[in-house]
């Protein structure tokens, strides 16, 4: 398909899971209303922010695959023929847990998970206690709308991501995010957000690819959500973007063809030297 429309969930989260997932269902069919074909969610859309500090109780809220709310959003897809982009605390086993994402097809189908690679531990961003890094590596999946990757919040930062999955024909990289700042700093959290919002367009136009962030909004303990989800074309072009304070869904159209008319205009993937980049795997590079 040459066009197709993407749905972009921004929403505020409760300690009430139910309500959560009502908002969210609420919002997709909302979505689909408006003609999107892909909706993707935010990162834990189901719970607040939990990762702010370390508690076991919090590993109450991880589920398996397939749990009732997977089960739900299945159901949901074949329903209004969407696909979906769900994110999960996905329990593997008892004492394993990722920060994953299941990618369901218009009919419902299951097509695969992509579990969080980089794993952040910074204050207020205490992942490594509660995820196992993936170990699915960078997955594309073909949709009935176009292929799809996905990577999760902090994956967000590493262009080595994003290029393994436009080698691999992803047309959109989606990213499901939570992300903020504390009160500390206030003083350059525009700064932070510009930031963000640069290094994910800068890996639409280095890959010739679309990028759509869907982040979450609002005051979760000592983080304010600074929301901004937004869709770039492969120009980099910003085509639509939330508030940075309030739910919003955005509603965009892509034009593939403009991928193919981007990397011909400037051949990135072309020019690649590919026999000179062995380096990169080392850690660091000794002067």
């Amino acid at each position: 398909m040459a066009q197709v429309t993407l749905g972009i969930i921004q929403q505020g989260c409760t300690a009430d899971l139910a309500q959560n997932l009502r908002q969210t269902e609420t919002a997709i069919r909302e979505a689909a209303r408006r003609g999107a074909q892909v909706i993707c969610l935010q990162e834990l859309y189901r719970s607040l922010y939990f990762a702010q500090t370390e508690a076991v109780e919090n590993f109450s809220l991880a589920e398996t695959v397939p749990g009732p709310s997977f089960k739900q959003m299945a159901q949901l897809a074949k329903e209004l023929g969407v696909v979906l982009i769900v994110p999960i605390f996905e329990k593997r086993m008892e004492g394993v847990y990722h920060n994953a994402v299941l990618v369901i097809d218009a009919d419902g189908a299951v097509l695969g998970t992509y579990r969080k690679m980089h794993i952040p531990d910074d204050p207020g961003f205490y992942e490594k206690y509660y995820f196992a890094p993936g170990d699915l590596g960078f997955p594309v999946f073909k949709t009935r709308y176009g292929k799809i990757g996905v990577l999760i919040c902090w994956d967000q930062w590493y262009p080595e991501a994003a290029r393994l999955l436009a080698l691999q024909g992803a047309q959109i990289l989606f990213y499901p995010t939570a992300i903020g700042f504390s009160k500390s700093d206030q003083p350059v959290y525009q700064r932070q957000r510009e930031a963000w919002i640069t290094i994910q367009r800068a890996h639409a136009i280095a890959n010739g690819v679309f990028v759509a962030a869907a982040n979450r909004v609002g005051v979760e303990g000592q983080l304010h959500f600074w929301g901004s989800s937004f869709v770039s074309d492969p120009f980099g072009a910003l085509l639509a973007q939330a508030s940075d304070t309030q739910p919003d869904i955005l509603i965009q159209s892509c034009d593939l063809d403009l991928i193919e008319k981007t990397r011909q205009l400037w051949p990135f993937l072309r020019d690649r030297r590919i026999d000179a980049y062995q380096p990169i795997l080392a850690r660091v590079i000794d002067a």
